[in-house]
């Protein structure tokens, strides 16, 4: 993927962590009081509130792979658009439509929120 905008540039590293389970690089990309919202759950705020909340759903998945189709991004907002893979820990698989909503603070993420019916991942 490239893009011309450098905070959209750094979307493969922020999904390549996700990817690998790698919370504390995926911290890396959000403001230290970063509000994070994962579908329809309640938003958390803090490095250790997101950690413990990224890490629970973590231990629900073996594994994850996104893959980006739109990127738009205006001001301080950026928005992206894809599909992520899910693997169960019983192998089986299942792909969801997602969209992200991203406001930055210069290169970081000071706002997280994941739009995506994740029930289907748990039928």
């Amino acid at each position: 993927m490239s893009y011309k905008d450098p905070v959209a540039d750094r979307l493969d590293g922020l999904f390549a962590s996700i990817d690998a389970k790698d919370t504390e690089e995926f911290l890396g990309y959000l403001t230290k009081d970063a509000v994070f919202r994962f579908g329809s759950a309640a938003a958390v705020g803090g490095h250790d509130a997101i950690r413990a909340g990224v890490d629970g759903f973590f231990t629900t998945i073996k594994g994850s792979s996104h893959a980006l189709n739109n990127v738009l991004s205006h001001g301080n907002t950026l928005v992206c658009e894809g599909e992520v893979s899910y693997c169960r820990h019983d192998d089986s698989e299942i792909t969801l439509p997602f969209t992200n909503v991203f406001e930055l603070d210069g290169p970081l993420i000071s706002h997280y929120k994941i739009y995506i019916d994740i029930a289907p991942l748990y039928a």
